[in-house]
Parts: C-alpha cells; structure tokens; sequence
C-alpha cells in the first residue's frame, strides 16, 4: 500500500516537473519567447518549475543546434531518479538496465500526454474562439504538429478535424511505445 502511494506521489510530480521541461525543450526548438512580456504568459512557470534542474545541466550541456539538450536531459534524468527510488523501495530486485528502459519509455509516454493535453485545449479553444495569450501560444505550439495533417485531411463541412486525426495519431503512437515497451522489458529481465 505504501508503495503504491509513493509510486502515486512520484509519478504525478516528477511527470509534472518532467513534462514541463519537455515544453520548455519544445518552445525553444519552435523559438516561441519565454517571458511575459513577449506575450508568454506561462513563460515564467516554466522557468519557476525548471530552472533548478536545467540550469546547473545547462553550465556543462551545450545547445545542439534549436535542441535544447539541457532540458531533454533534466527530464531524463528526473524519470531516471522516479524509477530508481521505486526500485529501491522494492529492495533493488531488478537490474539497473531495467531501471534505465523504463525511465526512457517514461519519458517517452509523459511527452505523449503532453501533446495530447496540448491538442485537446487547442481544440477546445478553437471551438470558443477565444482570443488571449493562451490561445496564441497554444496555436503556436500545436499548429506545427498540425501542419502535415491539414494538407492531406481537407475541412468538412467547414470543421477542421485534424486535431481528432493528431489525437488518434498520437493514441497508436502510445499504444505502440507500450508494445515496445513490453518487449524491451522482457529482453531486459
């Protein structure tokens, strides 16, 4: 019981801490402005939550060209620590190359909720038409992702419906990351 509770605990922050880092990574390859007097106005959140991971990576990680590896970095290195106190607290029994597989689909799965979370807000807001900071920054995000879709999916009667056909992308793509997954942990155990 205990066990599950602090799986619980840990999965919820260090996925928080971790996903906001990978949206940190993504607004800098698309080049979108942090701060809030650019129009960002969760610019400064990203910084709050971050920062004290990313910048003491930052000071021996270089940029790699848009990639801002310090960040992808930070977010690893938090699934990396999530897994290895779960595998601590179950007395060390896996391998440490167990540990390593399943922080990397950790990472993987908490990018694909991300933009899943991105893409329904972006829908949802679409629907509104709301007019705010937000909305801009959302459309800057998602319309990238976007992009490819609207070319082969035409509007229907007037409605975009390629935030469903990115969703359900999205759906297949962790579907499969979970069959890898399985595989991989079968090879490592």
């Amino acid at each position: 019981m205990l066990y599950q509770v602090i799986s619980l605990v840990l999965d919820v922050a260090v996925g928080l801490v971790c996903g906001v880092c990978l949206l940190r990574l993504y607004m800098q390859q698309q080049r979108i402005p942090m701060s809030a007097r650019a129009g960002n106005p969760i610019g400064p959140f990203i910084f709050a939550m971050t920062d004290w991971v990313v910048m003491p990576l930052r000071r021996v990680l270089p940029k790699l060209a848009a990639l801002d590896v310090a960040s992808l970095v930070a977010a690893l290195l938090l699934q990396l620590a999530q897994y290895g106190v779960l595998w601590l607290l179950q007395g060390a029994a896996q391998s440490v190359a167990l540990v390593a597989t399943l922080a990397v689909f950790g990472l993987l799965r908490v990018a694909i909720s991300g933009l899943t979370g991105l893409v329904m807000i972006y829908a949802l807001l679409s629907w509104v038409q709301a007019r705010s900071p937000v909305s801009d920054l959302l459309d800057r995000l998602v319309t990238p992702l976007l992009s490819p879709i609207r070319k082969h999916l035409p509007l229907m009667g007037g409605v975009d419906l390629s935030p469903l056909a990115l969703l359900l992308l999205l759906q297949v793509l962790a579907m499969l990351i979970g069959g890898l997954q399985s595989m991989a942990l079968m090879a490592v155990a």
